[in-house]
């Protein structure tokens, strides 16, 4: 069996490759770094959203409450 010499010429050849392969890889890294940095940041928003609602929704519980025992001491007494 016999193999062919490694030369220069094919070293260089696989360097490249390897460089090309490297860089296919960095872009795949930087698209997929944004991706996750896109959805984090949606679900810090998410988060502030629902956060938002919660005190809105104790705001409106405590004017319904504060209503309520109006209405209610209103009508005990008439």
């Amino acid at each position: 069996m016999s193999e062919k010499p490694v030369t220069l010429d094919f070293l260089a050849h696989q360097q490249a490759r390897l460089l090309d392969e490297m860089a296919s890889f960095r872009d795949d890294m930087r698209v997929q770094t944004a991706i996750i940095m896109r959805v984090d940041n949606t679900l810090a928003a998410l988060l502030t959203e629902v956060r938002a609602m919660h005190a809105r929704h104790d705001r409106l519980a405590r004017r319904t409450e504060k209503l309520e025992s109006v209405a209610g001491t209103s009508g005990s007494a008439a």
